[in-house]
């Protein structure tokens, strides 16, 4: 019986392992319609919710059947998701897609330094080596100027290392709301509760808020179905696996996004760059790899 229940749960492992990496490559689609909205960054984000609410309700009442209402830690979801898509759009805005995208991954290393900092989980040397080593590769990044027309690389590589931060505090509420409430409710009041948020971000900013054509809505009504899809597939794969082995494996998403970013948004990546961010991902990485052997 429980080998049965062991392989039961493995295979479980394993297809929470497969959605997580398809909704990781999903999102790899998130910069590039940014890009193409014709709106300003925040404004994109807050479409991109508006068009993932019919979407994400549908998912929710085929699962659950209610809406409910939203508990604290789907509502505080929704404000550092709100965070996370205003830095993270406008480190798209401002720099490169494959530093706005790498940098915005060092997540797994913000984890593991808040389990550090206020769960007193001391991390071994090695860790202490994959963060370094992943803020060298970023450095390297920052370096050498990313291809295309950038508008403000350090500006927007600051904003895309700060989209870090609020992403990891997403995934850690998303994680803690998870244990109570199925994925497509958890999505579902985090988009309603952020979509304001990000209309709010756009007017205080003076952003333009309406596409300027048809292409424009189009990648604003793409926005919603990537999100509604790519999240809702992290989520519901989150709910099942650790968040560590959660935080390593979307590092899918900047591979995917930097090689659309090369082919549509001719933003080729230089030595430096390349190195940069082959160094940096191998750093969070590792971070997380020493962190679970601690652990084990």
């Amino acid at each position: 019986m429980a080998e049965a229940v062991a392989t039961e749960r493995a295979g479980t492992d394993w297809r929470a392992l497969g959605v997580l990496v398809f909704g990781a490559c999903v999102i790899g689609l998130s910069p590039i319609l940014v890009r193409f909205a014709q709106t300003g960054p925040a404004a994109a984000g807050f479409w991109r919710l508006v068009f993932a609410l019919p979407l994400l309700a549908l998912m929710n009442q085929r699962v659950t059947g209610d809406l409910g209402r939203p508990s604290r830690m789907a509502a505080l979801a929704g404000v550092f998701f709100a965070l996370d898509l205003g830095f993270w759009h406008y480190g798209i805005h401002y720099t490169s897609v494959t530093n706005a995208t790498v940098l915005s991954n060092l997540t797994p290393v913000v984890i593991t330094a808040f389990a550090w900092i206020f769960l007193k989980q001391r991390p071994k040397a090695l860790f202490l080596v994959a963060v370094a080593a992943a803020i060298g590769g970023a450095w390297l990044m920052a370096v050498e100027k990313g291809g295309g027309a950038l508008v403000n690389q350090p500006l927007g590589d600051a904003f895309s290392v700060g989209t870090a931060l609020w992403y990891s505090c997403y995934l850690l509420s998303v994680t803690e709301a998870r244990k109570t409430e199925t994925a497509s409710r958890v999505m579902f009041w985090a988009c309603v509760l952020g979509t304001p948020l990000m209309l709010i971000a756009a007017l205080v900013l003076g952003e333009p808020i309406l596409p300027a054509a048809a292409a424009g809505w189009a990648a604003c009504v793409g926005l919603g179905v990537m999100h509604a899809v790519g999240q809702s597939s992290i989520a519901w794969a989150m709910g099942r696996l650790p968040t560590s082995t959660a935080s390593v494996v979307v590092l899918v998403q900047p591979v995917v996004a930097a090689y659309l970013g090369w082919i549509l948004l001719s933003e080729p990546i230089g030595p430096l760059q390349a190195l940069g961010a082959a160094v940096t991902l191998g750093g969070v990485v590792l971070a997380q790899w020493a962190a679970r052997k601690k652990a084990s």
